[in-house]
């Protein structure tokens, strides 16, 4: 059986709004380039990872999230000539959700590519795979929102209990708040949503804090860890480190479905985290681990934000990739794809996989910022453990 799978075919490169939109589908085709230029996916090992081709998602499967007036609007407004009016009322027309031609099937081709996803994983073809062009998670039922359409990522949960009746844990590191998929399942005790962002007090959506916990049976089964701005790899990690394994040990999750924005790094122009690279590969080493524990290794990945589409994304993904796939990729980039890159863009596109330590300066705020997230995760876990478990324990 194989490793890991990554979905992956051109017509996923097709959603993008325009030339100047921030959410640029050419990060995909370097990401995907890296990976095999390296030797990570495709040919010679398509044996242990395997490149699969991406289907449309059908209609019936975007009704499991989205509203049938919703769907018929972003369909009426793909058509030449729309009227960007109509769209309002639906978040489309808006600089974030521009209305272009042929929008629904582009969005309909990056929900198919998660549930390809979702049913290699599902049906015990791979243990893990990860969907690039997937993570929109701002999308909501009967809205566009923050670059989304349609959400890939709820989409293929609810596929997953109708099919299977599982029990999904979702993560997501994403540095905006993953306030869709949390809304669609704020009232559900079998999806346990845990997002990992930069405050909503200064960032987009605006959501995403400690006291949004859920609803109704769902009440506890929402976190939210708001990251102060200028949060660094250490304070970063001790959060993730002090929350995500004890409450996968409190749910017990039969898949992991994980978000992997890389837009938390320093280099992103649209947000104020300071991560680097090799922190996103050590998420999803110890995500891995957790799954490898719990789940029989289950994980179904997707991308999400990013916007240094050449300096940081690639490199992210890379080793987001190798790590669900359980590989040792190397530090240095091969010299031919970064002189192609580099004229390509005209930066200084670094030239490993993990930047080295050192390459940025310490934020200022360090010992503040430290402090402002250490008592969060400590308030999270008085408020949410006994929630999920009932264990009384003692903080």
């Amino acid at each position: 059986m194989p490793e890991a799978a990554l979905v992956w075919g051109d017509r996923l490169a097709q959603y993008r709004f325009h030339p100047d939109h921030p959410l640029n589908p050419r990060r995909l085709e370097l990401t995907v380039g890296l990976i095999q230029r390296l030797g990570l996916a495709g040919g010679e090992v398509a044996g242990r990872w395997p490149i699969v081709q991406p289907r449309a998602a059908e209609e019936a499967e975007l009704l499991l999230v989205h509203t049938p007036e919703y769907i018929e609007a972003v369909k009426r407004l793909s058509r030449p000539a729309a009227d960007p009016l109509e769209g309002l009322r639906f978040g489309l027309g808006t600089e974030d959700n521009p209305i272009v031609e042929g929008m629904h099937e582009a969005a309909r081709w990056i929900v198919g590519a998660t549930l390809v996803a979702a049913e290699l994983v599902m049906t015990g073809e791979v243990k893990r795979a990860f969907n690039p062009a997937g993570g929109l998670h701002h999308a909501h039922p009967a809205r566009a929102s923050g670059f989304c359409i349609y959400n890939d990522l709820a989409v293929a949960i609810r596929w997953i209990q109708r099919e299977f009746g599982a029990r999904v844990l979702y993560i997501d590191y994403d540095a905006h708040h993953g306030d869709g998929v949390q809304e669609i399942f704020f009232e559900d005790p079998d999806v346990l949503t845990v997002s990992f962002h930069e405050s909503g007090t200064y960032l987009f959506p605006g959501t995403g804090f400690i006291d949004e916990l859920g609803a109704g049976d769902g009440y506890g089964y929402s976190v939210n860890i708001p990251l102060d701005p200028h949060t660094e790899d250490d304070s970063w990690r001790a959060a993730f480190v002090g929350l995500v394994p004890e409450l996968a040990e409190a749910f017990r999750p039969d898949v992991i479905v994980l978000q992997n924005g890389c837009d938390g790094h320093v280099l992103d122009p649209l947000t104020d985290l300071r991560a680097t690279t090799g922190l996103f590969e050590e998420f999803v080493r110890l995500v891995s681990d957790i799954a490898d524990r719990y789940c029989d290794g289950r994980i179904i990945a997707t991308g999400g934000g990013g916007y240094a589409i050449h300096t940081v994304v690639p490199r992210a993904w890379t080793l987001v990739w190798s790590a669900l796939a359980g590989a040792d990729a190397p530090n240095e980039i091969p010299e031919d794809w970064l002189e192609a890159v580099r004229e390509e863009s005209g930066e200084a596109v670094p030239d490993t996989l993990r930047d080295a330590p050192g390459t940025f300066l310490a934020s200022p705020r360090r010992a503040e910022v430290e402090a402002t997230n250490h008592h969060t995760v400590q308030t999270l876990r008085r408020r949410v453990l006994p929630l999920l478990v009932g264990w009384g324990l003692d903080f």
